[in-house]
């Protein structure tokens, strides 16, 4: 196939148009689009043997196929909950998936990015570009899904900060991306201003996984408990000064911490339980009440409620502060309750505690609304995202 000058590509004498026809296509990622599929149909057209006609439809066929994943860190939560649990299921599908880490080394990301010339699509998770990466990274990717599901445009520990360095570069990403899908609607009207071709994906999670035969105890005991890690415990310690004074007036109430790392209570017995990807559900489904509490600002409120489907998975219904997507997971007085003040995380707290039967109704309210965000549903739209 033959270059057709302005339609396919451009042709070149000089060292000065190589150096202009360059910086067009690099800053124009549409004319590199409109001219790859005039090449794409000027192949096609060409008159070539039967073998390369077969060859033309194969690349057809797999167009779309073949994605590259591109993740900060392929280990942490965000990255197995939203991108590795769907693995499998798109390479049962006939999509090839290929994962790497973006290391710190510049020329070692220019590496990774020239690869992305190879692949269909390339998916890239919670990353914010930088200019230069940006740049580099928009001129060889044909086809870019950007997912991401915290307010990373705004710094956890000064959420009130507007713009800076973090927003510029969220901006950057979303502007370049085919399709932004994001975990809430608060985060998609974020990317809204930089981009419309927009979808809401939540977290999901496997529900059968938390149907374990061996539940609740009879112990007389009831837990309380939360789940999360390292970074997010002091969203835990937000609600400390509540959990003492529930501790005072119940003396059979224990708090379980499924994490990484822990606090003492003074007032009530602490469950130091450390976070296993095999025992999750089996601690949850131990365990009566789940406790989310987040103070409000703008990065929670772009938090996805993770840890609210894991409970209603585990048939436990929920104190929730009234934060983003909490007040619609929880769903006040259906599948547990919301509490914004001290005294009202009392009270919803001793409520439940008080009331076995209500925690059930809650709590069998909760298993049958999250069967809606199974990995078997969620997993199929993705997949179409992807395929498209």
């Amino acid at each position: 196939m033959h270059v057709v000058e302005g339609q396919t590509g451009f042709l070149v004498d000089s060292k000065q148009e190589w150096i202009e026809r360059i910086s067009q296509l690099v800053e124009d990622k549409q004319l590199r689009r409109r001219m790859g599929d005039a090449g794409i149909k000027h192949a096609c057209q060409s008159d070539i043997s039967v073998t390369g006609q077969r060859f033309v439809e194969l690349i057809k066929e797999c167009l779309g196929k073949r994605v590259l994943v591109i993740s900060n860190n392929p280990n942490r939560a965000s990255f197995r909950q939203r991108i590795g649990v769907y693995i499998d299921g798109l390479r049962e599908k006939g999509v090839l998936v290929d994962v790497v880490k973006l290391p710190s080394n510049q020329l070692s990301r220019f590496g990774i990015f020239k690869n992305c010339g190879d692949y269909d699509a390339v998916f890239v998770h919670k990353k914010r570009f930088n200019p230069v990466d940006a740049k580099v990274f928009a001129y060889y990717a044909r086809k870019v899904i950007y997912d991401f599901d915290d307010a990373i445009m705004y710094d956890d520990k000064r959420p009130g900060r507007v713009g800076g360095k973090r927003g510029r570069d969220f901006a950057r990403t979303a502007k370049l991306s085919d399709v932004v899908i994001a975990g809430n609607d608060y985060l998609g009207e974020h990317a809204a201003k930089y981009t419309d071709n927009i979808h809401v994906l939540p977290t999901g999670l496997d529900v059968g996984d938390y149907e374990v035969e061996s539940g609740r105890g009879d112990d007389g005991k009831v837990r309380l408990v939360w789940i999360g890690s390292r970074s997010t415990l002091m969203y835990l310690e937000w609600a400390r000064e509540a959990l003492e004074e529930v501790g005072r007036r119940f003396d059979n109430v224990v708090l379980r911490i499924i994490c990484d790392s822990f606090f003492e209570m003074e007032n009530m017995e602490v469950e130091k339980v450390e976070w296993s990807l095999e025992r999750q559900e089996q601690c949850l489904c131990e365990s009566d009440i789940g406790l989310a509490p987040l103070p409000d600002n703008e990065f929670t409120r772009g938090k996805c409620g993770f840890k609210i489907l894991q409970y209603a998975a585990a048939g436990l219904p929920v104190v929730a502060s009234g934060v983003g997507v909490n007040r619609e997971f929880a769903k006040d007085g259906v599948r547990g309750f919301l509490a914004d003040s001290s005294s009202q995380w009392i009270e919803k707290l001793s409520e439940l505690i008080e009331n076995k039967d209500l925690r059930c109704q809650m709590g069998d309210a909760g298993r049958e609304w999250v069967k809606r965000f199974d990995l078997s549903v969620l997993g199929e739209h993705l997949g179409d995202l992807i395929k498209e």
